[in-house]
Parts: C-alpha cells; structure tokens; sequence
C-alpha cells in the first residue's frame, strides 16, 4: 500500500507516528511524509485521487494539515480518521454540543469569545475549568475558582479565540485516558495538569465496564476509528472532558504493531462511517482494494518518502464495524 502522512513539526520526532511509519515501511509498505508547516506543496500532485491508499493526520488543533486531510477526502481518498469526524472533535464547541444531544455524559458547557464575559455567571456556577476550544494537548486549561479570580487565573487566553467553559468536576486528581484502537479499549491514569501537587505516575488501569460502555458508545458517535477519550471520575458518575482523534497511545501494549495494522485495515476498508460530529458536504471515500496498479511514481514536491521495502504478507488486524472489546491484559500491561 502506499500512504500519505501529514505530520507537523510538533511530532516530526514523536514515537507516535515515527515509530508507526517505520514500522509501515519495515511491513513493505511505501510512506509518504507530507510536513505542512515547512513545506511548499504543490497541491495538484501532492492532493490527487488515486494517489494514496489513504492519509493520516497527526497534527495540533488548529494547525494546517487538517486542511490537506480535508481536500484529500474531497477527491475521494480515504481519511483516517474520516476528515469530517476529526473536525467535528477539534471544534470543542460543536464537540460538546454533539455530545449532550446523543446523550453521551458531557458537562454543561459555556462558549465565549473573550473570558472576562465568563463574569456574568453567577458565583455557584464556579469553579469552572476554562481552555481554548481548539486547544490540544493541555494549552490553556486553567481552573477559574470564582468570579473574583477571573482577571488573574484566565490571563493569557485572550488571544485563543473561541473559548469553553465547563464546571469543575470535584475528583481524586487523576484523570483517565481511554484509547480506541483495532476494536479494543486501553486505560491508563495519569495526574490531572490541574492538581499540579499531587504527581502520580502515569500507568495502565483496570477499565470499569460502565467506562468502557460510555467511550465505545462516544467513539460511534463522534465517527472515529483511532482516538483517545479523557474521563473524570466524579461524584455522580463518569464524566466525559475531551475526545481526540489520533492521540498518543501511551502505555498500549504493542501501541506501534497496534496503530500501523489499524491503519492498513482502515486503510483497505474506507474506515468508519462519519458520526454525528461530521461536519461539511465531503463525499465519503471510496474503499481501497489491492495495491495501486502500476510502478509507484516518485514522491511530489513537498513529499517525503519513507519507505522500507520488506518482501512478505502482512497480517491485519479487523477494526472498522467491529465492535470495540475490552483486551484481558488491558489492566496488566505495565
């Protein structure tokens, strides 16, 4: 198979993808690396139907590259995640939205442009979490502990544009990352960024029946394939902070193996339909069968090949239309 990955320079060294498209390659399949934020694209030979199996994305919200991924799929060519399913989740206004209308547990959930405007709630609404709509990887979240520490604890969000606003669910100060991943679930716990002084390390956990039912149901909702879920344990149940597309995968049992054979699958099968979350008039990709007939050309400007030819079958991994499932060793891995 040949594939496109857009990767910006935030995880041009980052295990995840690196280690999946060395891994691509080491499997016989031809990598193509387009970095959007460095490059100069020509985009009629960069974008073209046929030209790929299939593009991932790994980049920032709010970077360039879902913008590639988006006149990829426009052309017909398979996503993965499918482009309008990883815009729906980036947007964490229209996320949350989405999430409360399919009955999914997700906070009450304020919009504002700017945060002093946060101050026309009244007192009992807070403390609130407050973080940039299309923030990734913790940038920006502060917790507004009441109106009169507004100005001090919201400094420097300004700037972010579209912000969201969401109660402050009272916990143990760990939060729980759950991972989807070739139809199964891993859980891991880590330190919440917003109890700072009380480090813990980051490990695989148990994951509770009633959480695994609320993120499969989430994933089916939002129309992704491969994506992380953050839940907070709280007083009146789980509770769902934010979805990912295309997240870290830390602490998966052979997270690298796992992700590339996803990939292939979804890859061969079109992926999953988009969710309620899609957004846009995209059509929906045609599914890749085979390889791609003829000699493969050479790479287009802005493209950079990655390839390691490896004789050989792959075995895959069915993920698209399964339903997720729970792995025995889920809680062991260390």
């Amino acid at each position: 198979m040949r594939l496109c990955f857009v990767v910006e320079e935030q995880y041009r060294f980052d295990g995840m993808p690196v280690e999946v498209i060395r891994q691509l390659g080491a499997w016989g399949h031809r990598v193509d690396v387009v970095r959007p934020g460095t490059s100069l694209l020509r985009l009629s030979e960069v974008v073209r139907a046929g030209g790929h199996d299939a593009w991932v994305l790994k980049t920032v919200s709010g970077g360039p590259g879902l913008a590639l991924l988006e006149a990829a799929a426009a052309v017909g060519l398979t996503t993965v995640n499918d482009a309008r399913s990883i815009r729906g989740v980036r947007d964490k206004v229209a996320a949350a939205v989405i999430g409360r209308a399919r009955g999914l547990s997700v906070p009450e959930t304020y919009a504002v442009a700017r945060p002093e405007l946060l101050a026309e709630l009244p007192a009992e609404a807070f403390p609130l979490v407050v973080k940039p709509a299309e923030g990734s990887s913790g940038r920006g979240v502060r917790l507004v502990r009441s109106p009169e520490s507004l100005a001090a604890a919201s400094a420097g969000l300004s700037e972010e544009g579209m912000l969201i606003a969401q109660p402050y669910i009272p916990n143990s100060g760990v939060d729980l990352k759950v991972y989807g991943v070739g139809g199964e679930l891993f859980a891991t716990e880590r330190s919440s960024p917003l109890h700072p002084g009380a480090p813990r390390r980051e490990r695989s956990v148990p994951l509770p029946a009633e959480v695994a039912g609320m993120v499969a149901e989430a994933g089916e909702v939002y129309g992704l394939d491969l994506f992380g879920v953050d839940v907070l344990l709280g007083p009146d149940g789980p509770v769902i902070v934010d979805v990912n597309d295309f997240p870290s995968f830390r602490r998966v049992p052979d997270a690298v193996a796992r992700v590339a054979r996803a990939v292939l699958d979804l890859a061969r099968t079109g992926g999953s339909a988009p969710g309620t979350a899609a957004v846009g008039a995209l059509p929906p990709p045609e599914p890749v069968s085979g390889a791609l007939p003829g000699p493969m050309p050479g790479p287009a400007p802005g493209l950079v090949c990655e390839a390691v030819p490896v004789p050989g079958i792959v075995p895959l991994l069915t993920s698209a239309g399964v339903p997720f499932r729970i792995p025995a060793t889920a809680g062991e891995a260390g």
